[in-house]
């Protein structure tokens, strides 16, 4: 399950200022099913911070409308459920992003597969165990090899949407998608590229997953602590793996996906909530929480689900790549190890 970060900052060192003229605030709220938080320097800025707390829970509130699928009322649940939509700018954009991972991922990364998270009891609806001819049979009515690689290209003539529509040759079921792996770190930027056209450098946006920019209010790197990926550790900062400092400059994204928070157990065996969407059943390997860090939220967690659909030999083989950082931690017969990348700096505190 992702967030498995702790900021390390208290309540009051929030309001202490480095420099004369910094002026750090907290807001917060409800979100996605969970709080949120957003911490900020108001320095140079001209908007109030009312309005600001106004914006964004606007902002997270299109989210939802958008692509929760428990919101019966979304865009995403209602084409799910075979109506007509017109869908909006951000719908479009989240599908056209996941399509591009798709590809770039060759199906290890798959939010047209609803059908398959459903039956193991993972998606929107509550299911477990299903044998091999259900998998078959959810497995035929998913996945995005089926759809065209853009929802624009879908589209009626009056803007209009079914999902029968985005089938590439017109024929089979319709898709059923879940944008799960990606909507809490496209959240973040989502605020975060608010917060930014406001003329805020130093923020730290928290929806689950995390965003962050310049300096906390101590004049330093944002500091997130890393929870060890231990069954049933379900208190971020009860038990920490290390921290991880942030650049300070540059906007990072940071996402931790793992199974430790989010499974089942039966006749003895673990189910984890990551499904393999190239063979259809819960991923059996020994990684164990993935943390990336990426230029953007949205990337890294993608990257993180990416990592766990892989595992580990294959997801340090991903970590290669010089636009990424991250931290694997992995299971082995003498016990948890975490592996970084060179640039991830993970100190114990």
């Amino acid at each position: 399950m992702k967030k498995s970060v702790l900021i390390l900052l208290s309540v009051l060192g929030l309001f202490l200022s480095c420099q004369r003229q910094d002026r750090y605030i907290v807001l917060g709220g409800y979100a996605q099913g969970g709080t949120y938080s957003v911490k900020m320097n108001l320095r140079g800025v001209r908007v109030r911070p009312q309005v600001i707390q106004t914006a964004v829970d606007s902002l997270l509130r299109e989210i939802d409308f958008t692509v929760s699928g428990y919101n019966k009322a979304s865009l995403l649940s209602r084409l799910n459920a075979g109506e007509t939509i017109t869908p909006n700018e951000m719908l479009c954009r989240l599908y056209d992003l996941s399509y591009g991972f798709f590809r770039r991922s060759e199906g290890a990364l798959d939010v047209a597969c609803g059908p398959l998270f459903d039956i193991w009891g993972f998606g929107f609806t509550a299911d477990s165990l299903p044998g091999p001819e259900r998998i078959a049979e959810a497995a035929a009515r998913s996945g995005m090899g089926r759809l065209k690689p853009t929802m624009e290209e879908a589209l009626a003539a009056d803007g209009t949407l079914r999902a029968a529509d985005l089938l590439l040759d017109g024929t089979g079921d319709p898709p059923v998608l879940n944008f799960n792996a990606i909507a809490q770190g496209f959240s973040c930027d989502y605020v975060a590229e608010y917060l930014c056209g406001l003329g805020v450098r130093d923020m730290l946006v928290d929806i689950g997953e995390i965003y962050c920019a310049g300096r906390n209010p101590q004049g330093k790197s944002w500091a997130i602590g890393i929870d060890r990926p231990i069954d049933g550790n379900n208190t971020p900062g009860a038990d920490m793996e290390g921290v991880w400092h942030s650049s300070g400059d540059a906007g990072q994204g940071v996402v931790t996906s793992g199974n430790y928070r989010k499974f089942y157990v039966r006749d003895g065996r673990k189910y984890s909530h990551t499904i393999d969407p190239r063979s259809g059943v819960p991923v059996a390997h020994n990684l164990l929480s993935a943390t990336i860090v990426a230029e953007d939220a949205t990337t890294a967690d993608v990257v993180a689900t990416w990592c766990m659909v892989l595992g580990f030999k294959d997801a340090a083989l991903l970590l290669q790549d010089p636009a990424l950082e991250g931290c694997l931690i992995y299971d082995t017969e003498d016990g948890m190890r975490s592996w970084t990348t060179p640039g991830f700096g993970l100190t114990s505190r």
